[in-house]
């Protein structure tokens, strides 16, 4: 670990880079009983955050919470090639689509609650239950949830029901409408 930390401090390679590569050893290295992934998902936020605050917002954990096979599937291809490439460029296409997502939504809900916004970057491109988006959001209270966030988006047509014809189904969810049918 500390042969890492040290090439973390000392490495001159770009910071979305260096975030990938200390995420991947870390996990390889293996320093806990338990806890290890989301360990690593946390120092990779941490160092992109100290490169950029917008990764406060867009934490790693997030990003590979929807993407979690994917997220296993290049680790393991990466471990046993010995080789961290296929991790770094999984991590990279990840990070890249949530910017991308991220920059979509800014624009379209300038004029929109800071709650709205916060849901639609959360929802992404998910489709997902009331209780799924209020524990991204790190919400509790369902009335809030429903009056501060989910009842304003749908109102302003951001997002839609996935069963319109019975919106309090027990199985209903939610997704960001497209472009085309004005969200």
């Amino acid at each position: 670990m500390m042969n890492l930390l040290r090439w973390t401090k000392n490495a001159t390679v770009h910071p979305l880079v260096k975030s990938c590569v200390f995420h991947y050893e870390f996990e390889i290295i293996h320093p806990f009983p338990d806890g290890n992934g989301r360990m690593g998902r946390m120092w990779q936020t941490l160092l992109l955050y100290q490169w950029k605050e917008i990764f406060a917002w867009l934490p790693v954990e997030t990003i590979i919470h929807e993407r979690q096979q994917e997220y296993y599937t290049a680790l393991g291809q990466s471990n046993d090639a010995d080789d961290c490439t296929e991790f770094v460029r999984f991590i990279l296409q990840a990070v890249w689509d949530t910017l991308e997502q991220y920059a979509m939504s800014d624009q379209d809900t300038d004029h929109v609650s800071d709650q709205v916004n916060l849901l639609l970057r959360v929802i992404g491109t998910k489709t997902l239950s009331a209780l799924e988006l209020m524990e991204l959001l790190g919400l509790k209270h369902r009335p809030t949830f429903r009056k501060n966030y989910l009842r304003p988006a749908l109102d302003a047509g951001f997002i839609e029901m996935t069963l319109p014809q019975t919106p309090n189904a027990r199985r209903q969810k939610y997704r960001r409408k497209s472009r085309g049918d004005g969200g």
